[in-house]
Parts: structure tokens; sequence; C-alpha cells
């Protein structure tokens, strides 16, 4: 007994820990796992290297396609007719024909799914006029980002010099392009089909295989090129943790796959988000200016959650409310102010804050009867 004993003890002591200082991406050049919400970076390695991103190039173009559904300029439902550029590209396509017709929401699939080249040079050419507008839509939204290891000469990512990125800036669109939370929808689908107009269907498969075999993976996108290697940016949600992780310039698609779910297995391993102050629970109350109430109670607009340890205690921190003159009409939700984050008398954060009712504003009726009110202390009312 005691000899099996020191044997499970010399096994332990010879397991190679897993942690951020371990090499988590053996196959990949480049890579980088993120949590969103607090950008904390929990894992790097070679970051910042410029690197071609291949088809991962597809996650600027889906995020313009969001920016302009989310403004109102462009429907799911809207149609774009396939040009004779589009339908001439090479690479993934989904064989679209020149001049026929799909429905944005059947080409954002066929971009998502399968990475069809076809379809984002239609896209690009239905919001940027042309390819070359688009791409300059796409370098000006990265410079908005702050991506300076980051330009872009197409849509698609084919091979093409100057035209890189890197495992940090991948991540940083992924976490733009995440707060269109429909896009989800899409990039979590590991097959369906594609309606031609001719009645024929096209087989979409989703070429990030870890939608279908990584219990928790929605998102995102896959890119391959001779030049590039094989490359992804994946995001998973487990309980309330979301993690995004980068890989580029890996010698297989198994590889690729395999410090991917690396990287995802540390992170829910070893972290958890925590709600420090739910958005249900009211930071105090403001004075309603020609409100049909005299007071409202003020909310954060989203939950305050912190990225901590297991098994570590959570932070302490206090919320210091900055509300503007609240005049009514308010609807429920309407920014009103900030909060700031106070740890140990420092700022470290601000966030919105909001109310969590419709603030109706006083009619002539309403503003008689407060002043009735003040006069027979309430006795009378007139309705």
């Amino acid at each position: 007994m005691k000899k099996f004993i020191w044997i499970i003890i010399g096994i332990w002591i010879f397991i190679p820990k897993i942690n951020a200082e371990t090499d988590l991406t053996p196959s990949s050049k480049s890579a980088i796992l993120i949590e969103p919400v607090t950008k904390k970076v929990l894992y790097e390695k070679n970051a910042d290297e410029k690197l071609p991103p291949a088809s991962m190039t597809k996650i600027m173009s889906m995020l313009l396609i969001m920016e302009e559904i989310d403004k109102g300029n462009l429907s799911l439902e809207d149609t774009v007719r396939i040009s004779k550029n589009a339908s001439s590209m090479g690479g993934s396509q989904l064989f679209l024909q020149e001049g026929e017709t799909y429905k944005v929401k059947e080409l954002l699939k066929g971009i998502a799914v399968a990475s069809g080249n076809d379809a984002v040079v239609a896209m690009a050419e239905k919001i940027g006029g042309s390819v070359e507008g688009f791409v300059d839509l796409m370098n000006n939204k990265a410079q908005e980002l702050g991506l300076s290891n980051t330009h872009f000469i197409n849509p698609h990512g084919l091979d093409a010099e100057g035209h890189y990125s890197s495992a940090r800036d991948m991540a940083t669109m992924a976490s733009e392009l995440l707060k269109h939370e429909k896009i989800l929808e899409f990039t979590s689908i590991y097959e369906d089909y594609l309606q031609k107009n001719d009645g024929s269907s096209i087989w979409l498969v989703n070429t990030n295989k870890l939608v279908r075999f990584y219990d928790g993976v929605d998102g995102l996108k896959t890119g391959f090129t001779e030049k590039a290697g094989y490359c992804l940016t994946a995001t998973a949600k487990k309980n309330n943790l979301r993690l995004i992780s980068v890989v580029m310039n890996v010698s297989s698609s198994d590889e690729r796959s395999n410090d991917t779910s690396n990287l995802l297995n540390y992170g829910f391993n070893t972290y958890e988000m925590y709600i420090l102050y739910g958005k249900e629970n009211p930071l105090g109350t403001k004075r309603v200016e020609f409100g049909k109430q005299d007071r409202a109670s003020i909310y954060l607009k989203n939950d305050y959650q912190v990225l901590i340890k297991k098994n570590e205690s959570a932070p302490s921190y206090s919320f210091e409310v900055n509300v503007n003159n609240l005049v009514a009409p308010i609807k429920k939700g309407d920014k009103v102010g900030q909060a700031k984050v106070i740890d140990n008398g420092k700022v470290i954060d601000e966030v919105d804050v909001t109310v969590n009712e419709d603030i109706e504003k006083s009619n002539f009726i309403d503003y008689f009867n407060k002043n009735l009110k003040i006069i027979t202390g309430g006795r009378i009312r007139i309705s």
C-alpha cells in the first residue's frame, strides 16, 4: 500500500501543471485568449505579430454588415444581386451565378458557415458600392478600434501583399462583432442548406468543427491559405463566462482545433465571471422634474461583472452615481448618467445607469393635485 501511494505521489509531481505560463498552443505561431467584457487577456503568445489572417478577415466584413443592419441601413430581408465580379471569386465559395438574387440573411449565412468568398464580395459591393469602397470602410473601422497591426486589401482574406492582422487585433474585432448578438444565430449553425435560384440547394457545413464538437462553442471564423496556414478565431460560453480565442499559422486543421481547445479548457477551468452588482439592485433615487412622480430609482444598465480565478474572493468595489437632471418623460432603459466604479479610492471604471420604469410627464391636473396636496395635506384630490 505504501509503495502504491508513493507511485501516485510521483505521478502527481511529474504531471505538468497547466497555467498561463504553459505553452497552451504548441502548434500555433501566434495566439491569444481574452474575456470580452473585462477585456482581460488570459493568455498570449506572439499576439502582436503581423500575419495573414486568411478568411478570419470576414469577421471585420461581418461586423460592417451587422452595423449596417443595426443602423437600419440594411435589412436581413433585403435582396442582393450577384455581380460578375462576385460570381468569379475563387477559394471557398457558394457557386453564386451572375444575375442571381439572394436575401442578405442567406448571404450572411453563407459567409458565417461556409466562408463564401462570392457571398462576402456581393455584400461588400452592396454596402460599399464597390469592393474598394468596402475595404476603405474596413480599414477605417480598424483605425477606429485602434487595431495598429491590421490592414486590409480585400473583404475575404485571400492572400495579398499588405493584407495582415494579429491575434490581439482579431480578438478585438471578434469582441466588437459579438456586441451584435444576432450574428451568433449564423455562426453557431453547423450545417444547413442554401436554396439556389434554380431550385437546387447547396449543403453548407461549418468550417469551424468545434461548433459541433466542443460544448459551448458558437462561433466565429476559420481561415486557411497556403501563406496563412490554418487559423481560427473561436468563441464559447459556459455558465456566465464567454471567452474568445485566436490561433494563427497552424500547420493542420486538427492542430488548430487542439490548440483552440487547450485555450478554452484553460480559461473555463481557471476563471469565472462574478456579478458584483446586479442591474436589478437600485443605487439610490434622484428627483424628477416635470414628472408624474417626484423621484425615480437609479439602476445599472447592465450587471457589473468581474473576472476572478476560481476559489478566489471577489473584490469589494463601490459605486459613485453621477446622474444628469432627470426631466420627464423618460423611457425605461434610457441612459440617464454614469456611475464611477471605485476600488480603494481609485476610479477604475465608469458604467451607464438608467431607470427601470417609464416616467411620464405631468399634465395640468397632475400639477394642480401636487399643489393641492401641499395645501390640504393630501385630503383632497382632483381626477
